[in-house]
């Protein structure tokens, strides 16, 4: 098996995956397209984290590059055997990698509580609340609940598709960095590939 790789295949999903999270995190900025509930600040709390910008997002751009790099990458040396530094290189990524997790972990611990409080709405009486934060969550799994917030127009829908997906992403996020984690110190130990042949290839 070949950990570099594998190592450059998760690094190049985690770039498309960051990609999508800075997106999603941005809509949320707008629901229906419109630019006035943020100027405003009427959104939800949990939009201004920037969980999907910095933790999903930026953040984790950095490991990306890393594994992507992991090819050219020779930290070590050891007197010239090339080998060497290239397991130094798959140890170092799991540093890299735990900074993915930590990035991912927040973009799905934000997402999360974005959803279980709901959305920050007009309900029936004029007023700017967490119409929907009494139900702890519930109103996932009732839509009849949905129509209590008037305004924005659709921003249960709104807010419940877009942390869903960076609820998603962040998931997806997180396990592919512990994957790597686990690559990079199978890496370090057994080398950059198993075989010299596997390291040609790579």
């Amino acid at each position: 098996m070949c950990y570099g790789k594998c190592a450059r295949c998760i690094g190049h999903s985690l770039v498309w995956l960051a990609v999508l999270c800075i997106v999603a995190n941005i809509l949320l900025y707008f629901p229906n397209g419109e630019t006035r509930y943020a100027s405003e600040h009427n959104l939800s709390r949990f939009v201004w984290f920037f969980s999907g910008i910095a933790g999903g997002g930026l953040l984790m751009l950095l490991p990306a590059f890393v594994f992507i790099g992991l090819e050219e990458e020779d930290c070590c040396g050891c007197c010239g055997h090339d080998n060497c530094g290239k397991r130094c290189a798959m140890l170092s990524s799991t540093l890299a990698a735990l900074i993915g997790l930590s990035g991912s972990g927040y973009c799905v611990t934000v997402a999360s509580m974005g959803l279980t409080e709901g959305p920050w709405c007009r309900d029936s009486l004029g007023h700017w609340n967490y119409t929907l934060a009494g139900t702890e969550g519930q109103y996932l799994l009732d839509s009849s609940t949905w129509s209590q917030c008037k305004e924005p127009k659709h921003i249960v829908e709104w807010n419940v598709t877009l942390f869903s997906l960076l609820l998603a992403f962040g998931g997806i996020e997180f396990i592919l960095c512990l994957i790597q984690v686990i690559n990079g110190l199978l890496g370090g130990i057994c080398g950059y590939c198993c075989s010299r042949q596997q390291q040609y290839d790579c």
